[in-house]
């Protein structure tokens, strides 16, 4: 048996596999999605499918990872050889949506099974009825692509050629559905022989062991962090919009939040049932949504493995937004996913002010805008995340131009290399300061206005915009911010707000422009230092009307007038002016 110092290299290096198979995905993909935006995530498990390190990525995925493993180890139980790999995305058991496509390498040292490698990442197309293969429109599943329940792409190392086929017979950019699944294996292969080198280096028996230590540190650490939390029942609820819902009422969605000592056990009993609309969450992506805000309150910079999330526990109902069963579509399931996170931070976030700030914009704001290129006669297409305001701390302003909750670690892509490989403008990329944010002591951070002009003869177009009826809550008095909304500019008519468009037709010169929201405000905003209005009047945040009617702040020829402010705060607040939502 190896001395603690040995096993403590062994654990790093197998983080640090990890990685490098993050990092070698990122460099050898075809698209744009991957290279960009890193809309993927990466990790490994033991041979019984206990997440056992992952690389940073989209938290979404992250936390589904061990499901996947185990549904290989499931399903194919004793008949798993050395150089097979498993394909899978069918959301329902461990995945989220058809899109997100997980292979599963298998590491053997001889014949003993040490663990499962894995690569989630999001294909660009897989088929479906519509361009991009996730669809607002959707209403079931086979609507949405093909599906493929954990079936071997690799058998001994040896091409399955008859799925490989039927995958790319089914999408419409098939040479990029192939560049990035043979980058996948690739960058498995890279952390598999990471592993190798290890076992050689310190034995097998050692790199198990120190397998089992990472999970066993990782639950120390996790209860030590839990016995700091508040303890009790914390509860919260929302409501989901209804137009993205395809319902006529709004989906309720509830959270109770139970603390211990030794648990952190969260119920969503009582949402609503399931929707016929993509935007439900499959269970594996529920509870990969709460373990990004336990990770938040507990440490963010603690390794995510199995033993760390083992004393958290996830309850909803089989049928629900938060649990769906087939034939529930779920290619935006984003949108549940996100309040899976934001319902647990909004319930303790009250009780933890220095650990969580205000509602955010929530919604991805997804956009897929793809065709065929005029110049070249290629196809092409952008998929990407929207950023967006996140809401202000107890004690700062919040960020501005961040992604959603769910993406974690994607990056937001380059308009010059969109401008440069594919037919579009983006005309406009800038803080939304025309929507505004949530006003507080401290103010939300800032979305994002992004306009794409159409350059090509046609091009498709497909987006869902989310928490627009019911915007990114404030906390102690702070006001809310204003919700997401794109409007579109089409064939020189008046321009048209929208809330979900599926493989749109767009002509030369149409425009679609993006307003993601502010973040929700924290505190009276009559309590903002007068000095932090001025600085955002002077940045071109805010307008001096804005100032003197939402803080009380006097701005007179570009200056500000403390004296007036002070007189105008005490007779405002002595007349009882509410500035309270």
């Amino acid at each position: 048996m190896a001395d603690i110092f040995t096993l403590e290299i062994i654990k790093n290096g197998l983080v640090v596999a990890n990685e490098e198979m993050f990092q070698a995905f990122a460099r050898t993909a075809k698209s744009p999605v991957i290279y960009e935006v890193l809309d993927f995530a990466v990790g490994m498990t033991d041979s019984s499918g206990n997440l056992v390190a992952q690389a940073p990525g989209v938290p979404a995925f992250s936390g589904v990872l061990d499901f996947a493993a185990q549904e290989v180890i499931e399903k194919w139980e004793n008949d798993l050889k050395p150089g097979d790999v498993i394909v899978s995305n069918v959301p329902y058991k461990s995945g989220t949506h058809l899109n997100d496509v997980t292979l599963a390498l298998p590491h053997f040292e001889k014949d003993e099974l040490i663990g499962i490698i894995l690569n989630k990442g999001h294909w660009s197309e897989i088929g479906g009825m519509a361009f991009g293969s996730w669809n607002p429109n959707a209403t079931e599943i086979y609507q949405e692509g093909i599906m493929l329940p954990c079936v071997k792409l690799y058998s001994e190392g040896r091409r399955n050629r008859d799925v490989i086929e039927i995958i790319l017979e089914n999408s419409r950019l098939p040479q990029y559905t192939l560049g990035d699944m043979e980058a996948q294996v690739a960058s498995m292969k890279v952390a598999s022989k990471r592993i190798h080198r290890l076992v050689e280096k310190y034995g097998v028996d050692n790199v198990k062991l120190a397998m089992e230590k990472l999970i066993e540190d990782g639950e120390k650490y996790s209860r030590i962090k839990l016995k700091s939390l508040p303890k009790g029942v914390f509860e919260a609820e929302d409501y989901i919009d209804s137009a993205i819902a395809n319902t006529e009422k709004p989906v309720y969605v509830r959270a109770s939040v139970k603390i211990t000592d030794d648990e952190f056990v969260v119920d969503f009993t009582g949402s609503d049932k399931q929707v016929m609309s993509p935007i439900n969450s499959p269970f594996p992506a529920t509870v990969s949504g709460v373990r990004e805000t336990y990770m938040a309150i507990t440490d963010p910079h603690a390794y995510p493995n199995g033993g760390f999330f083992k004393p958290l526990k996830v309850k909803a109902e089989m049928g629900s937004i938060f649990y769906p069963v087939k034939p529930a579509p779920t290619s935006t399931d984003w949108e549940a996913i996100a309040f899976a996170t934001e319902l647990v931070w909004k319930a303790l976030a009250p009780y933890l002010p220095e650990k969580l700030p205000a509602g955010h914009f929530l919604s991805i704001v997804a956009t897929i805008i793809g065709g065929v290129n005029d110049l070249t006669g290629e196809p092409f297409a952008i998929v990407e995340p929207q950023p967006g305001g996140w809401g202000a701390t107890s004690n700062s302003d919040g960020t501005s131009g961040l992604v959603a909750c769910g993406d974690g670690e994607t990056y937001i892509a380059s308009s010059e290399v969109y401008e440069k490989n594919f037919p579009i403008l983006v005309e406009r990329y800038m803080l939304n300061t025309i929507t505004g944010v949530g006003h507080g002591k401290y103010r939300g951070g800032f979305g994002v206005v992004r306009d794409y002009r159409i350059l090509n003869n046609e091009a498709l177009v497909t987006i869902q915009v989310g928490r627009h009826d019911y915007p990114p809550w404030g906390l102690k008095g702070g006001m809310p911010g204003p919700g997401n909304k794109v409007i579109i500019y089409k064939n020189g008519n008046q321009p048209m707000e929208i809330r979900r468009i599926s493989a749109d037709i767009f002509r030369k010169g149409d425009l679609l422009s993006i307003l993601t929201s502010g973040g929700g405000g924290y505190g009276n905003p009559y309590e903002r230092e007068p000095m932090l209005v001025f600085e955002d009047y002077r940045n071109g945040l805010i307008t001096a009307d804005e100032a003197l009617h939402i803080y009380g702040v006097v701005i007179e020829n570009d200056k500000l007038n403390v004296e007036k402010t002070m007189e105008n705060r005490e007779k405002n607040i002595k007349g009882d002016k509410k500035w309270m939502l």
